[in-house]
């Protein structure tokens, strides 16, 4: 699998150590001509506006949301900002996943925790809680459509969802060592490829994703 990270801010390096240990290819995507060929894209952490002015700058947003609408996409806290459709107080960016979210959930940056949760869908979730790290996260109001969450707190506060190909959590698996998150994700992307891959994504022709 050659998964693509979005390299304009945040855990870049970390996600690529853990893709290598699931067996995958990271790419840095910096410029549209990085998203041909992938089959999947991890949007990493950050601060999610400074990255759309990035994405806007670099000539990414566009290309973006085409391919969040025909292949596999991750967003991991910023990341899932990007990915929503509904972020409360501002415009969606790529608006491709159909949840509602709530920025700085969590509080501030000297308010990060760690906190163990159970993710069923993850290899030995049910048994192996998965260390999730929160650092000024996001969380999920609602998911609606086909959207599903598939990770709460112990207080019930939605903190993961999967819609299809679209996975987004408001943590940071890549800070973890645990590389279950990573290989769910490649999982689903396998399953994609396997059914059939969507055409090359033209960068000058293809429809908007709104």
């Amino acid at each position: 699998m050659k998964v693509g990270i979005l390299a304009l801010q945040g855990g870049v390096v970390e996600h690529a150590n853990l893709l290598q240990q699931a067996g995958a290819q990271p790419v840095a995507v910096r410029l549209p001509a990085h998203l041909d060929g992938l089959d999947a894209l991890i949007l990493p952490g950050g601060e999610s506006t400074t990255i759309g002015k990035l994405a806007v700058r670099f000539g990414l947003l566009e290309p973006l949301r085409r391919f969040a609408a025909a292949r596999p996409v991750w967003g991991t806290c910023a990341g899932m900002i990007l990915l929503a459709r509904n972020t409360g107080t501002a415009p969606p960016l790529l608006a491709a996943m159909d949840i509602t979210v709530q920025r700085n959930a969590f509080g501030r940056q000297a308010d990060s925790f760690v906190m163990a949760i159970t993710v069923p869908a993850l290899e030995d979730g049910l048994r192996r809680p998965f260390p999730a790290v929160f650092i000024r996260a996001p969380q999920i109001v609602a998911a609606n459509g086909t959207a599903q969450i598939i990770a709460r707190l112990a207080d019930g506060t939605a903190v993961a969802a999967r819609q299809g190909r679209l996975l987004a959590t408001a943590f940071h698996p890549e800070l973890t060592g645990d590389d279950r998150f990573h290989r769910y994700f490649l999982e689903i992307s396998a399953k994609m490829k396997e059914n059939g891959q969507p055409p090359r994504i033209n960068r000058t022709s293809a429809g908007e994703n709104r």
